[in-house]
């Protein structure tokens, strides 16, 4: 059984297209499955940080913002973000962080919705955080918040919901969410549709524009590969660009940002969704990293994600002992994403020793290993040596079925 896994994988590597890909990071000989965490180092961004540093801060200083193109950077990474999105220009804007977006999305829908829409959905499962920053923008707009889980959603929006905040995938299970079906639903019911694509943007096509989305955001170091801390992005559909009210006008998202005057007018575009000043190292970080996309069609990421997450599977079931490990991601295409979740009642002890044993995955507290599949850099041979160590790992440590 062994063998034939080995070889199935040195097989699957040879015939992948996106194998040359992995030769654009920086890697080591560790197996690394946490790119759902933070995306590996493209190899080339350390010569463009340090030009960046060096000549256009160090050299060329405050001339930069114009001249290197400092000021409209959040745009053009925008666009850049936009075909792995779904997007078509001028929809995306990058800056700040995921949290401070939600906040942005999830008030400016609901003034977009009209003050007689007292409820907003979220979803149930999400990310911390994203229910953190809803609960607070509800009470800034003098809404209730509404916890449904993502496959209730199209049986809960009705007359009186003003927006649906959903994550696209599961940060724990890696389950893949129906974005063009829960978006119709809500959008059928008047309210607006808001996106978390922290876990699938760079993973699985994502069709914004097709699907109707309203309002989504993400962050860009995980499957995007863009650093730590990188700046995230929000995307604006254009039919709403014009209304799009936010709640954080920023001097940078003025129609005339250095005209100083008192009064607020807002900029044209996904402008609107600036701040403040934009954080220019991790930017042009993000941009120089963005590189290593050019070429790649995301469907054939798409295909490699699913072939890897299903091969991973594979690999567990046949050196893993039968009840060790149960795995919590969709066995369904459809629904997953590209990360395997699997349970595991040692897990903080199996996933420190994986990483002592060279396969870095990460946990995801009490019972639950995470491993993400990047298909830019993570290959066939890699998910068979995780799932072989992993089978050592439990066997070393006595853990039970």
């Amino acid at each position: 059984m062994s063998e034939t896994l080995r070889e199935t994988a040195l097989r699957l590597d040879s015939e992948d297209p996106l194998a040359k890909r992995r030769e654009l990071f920086a890697l080591d000989a560790a197996v690394y499955l946490d790119g759902n965490s933070l995306g590996a180092l493209p190899a080339h961004v350390p010569a463009r940080m340090a030009d960046v540093i060096t000549r256009e801060w160090g050299a060329l200083r405050i001339r930069s913002w114009d001249e290197s193109g400092w000021w409209t950077a959040p745009e053009r990474t925008g666009d850049r973000i936009a075909p792995l999105v779904g997007a078509a220009p001028g929809q995306i804007v990058v800056g700040d962080s995921t949290s401070v977006n939600v906040f942005k999305a999830v008030v400016a829908a609901a003034r977009l919705a009209g003050e007689e829409r007292d409820e907003i959905l979220v979803d149930a499962t999400t990310f911390p955080t994203d229910g953190y920053i809803a609960e607070s923008a509800a009470r800034m707009t003098g809404r209730r918040i509404v916890p449904v889980a993502p496959a209730e959603v199209a049986g809960a929006v009705g007359p009186r919901t003003a927006a649906a905040l959903v994550n696209h995938v599961d940060f724990r299970t890696g389950r893949l969410h129906d974005l063009p079906g829960i978006t119709a639903a809500v959008r059928a019911a008047g309210a607006l549709a808001v996106w978390d694509l922290c876990h699938s943007a760079g993973a699985l096509p994502v069709g914004l524009d097709t699907h109707g989305v309203d309002l989504a955001v993400g962050c860009t170091y995980k499957y995007l590969n863009g650093g730590p801390g990188s700046p995230a992005y929000l995307y604006v559909a254009e039919r709403h660009q014009g209304v799009f009210d936010s709640p954080l006008p920023g001097w940078n998202s003025h129609a005339d940002p250095f005209g100083m005057t008192p009064g607020y007018a807002a900029a044209d575009g996904a402008a609107r969704g600036r701040v403040g000043t934009p954080d220019i190292l991790s930017m042009l970080a993000l941009e120089s990293a963005l590189d290593v996309w050019d070429g790649v069609a995301i469907e054939d990421v798409r295909a490699k994600s699913l072939a890897l997450t299903d091969f991973f599977l594979e690999c567990v079931r046949g050196y893993v002992p039968d009840g060790v490990v149960e795995s919590l991601t969709p066995a369904a295409h459809a629904e997953r994403g590209s990360q395997v979740a699997l349970r595991c009642d040692a897990a903080p002890a199996v996933m420190a020793e994986l990483i002592a044993r060279g396969v870095v995955g990460d946990l995801r507290r009490p019972d639950v290993l995470r491993f993400g599949f990047t298909p830019l850099y993570v290959g066939f041979a890699d998910a068979e040596r995780a799932a072989r160590v992993l089978a050592e790992v439990v066997t070393d440590l006595g853990v039970a079925a």
